[in-house]
């Protein structure tokens, strides 16, 4: 098991990884029958254009050299000077193997190395993801926003990690 650099070779794998986590961990807020018109292979574009635009994500390979996950971070949306992590995904069936968790150091330790202080934007109704950030060192700040995705209102809220 491994977490290196994402590389223009990745692209389907995250592209399916994003598509198929989305499906297992918000079917309670947007519904199967929406989820399951998402594209891997729309997903799978995106990845490659972001891959060769030079995004800073890593991917965790498990032992036969699959990769399982991902974690993309990068300069804030919101705030010039700021850091965001914009995704962590694990496939359902690798969630409790410590990818995530491994994912996250890396990701973590590149923004703290970068970035005096970062955000990350959650859904709020994801209790399974934010048990996970609050215990890799995030805060909730008090930010909260709605959106719209998938045709559906969400409600996200915002977590901060400072300098430790």
């Amino acid at each position: 098991m491994a977490v290196r650099r994402a590389q223009a070779g990745d692209a389907a794998a995250l592209g399916e990884i994003h598509v198929r986590t989305w499906q297992s961990a918000y079917e309670h807020v947007f519904g199967a029958e929406r989820l399951s018109r998402m594209s891997a292979a729309r997903r799978t574009e995106q990845w490659r254009r972001w891959l060769a635009e030079g995004v800073d994500a890593w991917v965790f390979e498990d032992d036969d050299g699959s990769v399982v996950g991902f974690v993309w971070v990068g300069d804030s949306r919101e705030a010039e000077g700021e850091g965001e992590l914009f995704a962590i995904y694990v496939l359902p069936e690798s969630w409790g193997s410590g990818a995530g968790r491994e994912l996250m150091a890396v990701g973590r330790d590149a923004l703290r190395a970068a970035y005096p202080t970062s955000i990350l934007w959650v859904l709020e109704d994801n209790p399974r993801a934010r048990r996970f950030y609050e215990r890799e060192g995030w805060e909730l700040d008090g930010g909260r926003k709605e959106d719209e995705l998938l045709g559906t209102t969400v409600v996200e809220v915002r977590y901060r990690l400072t300098p430790s």
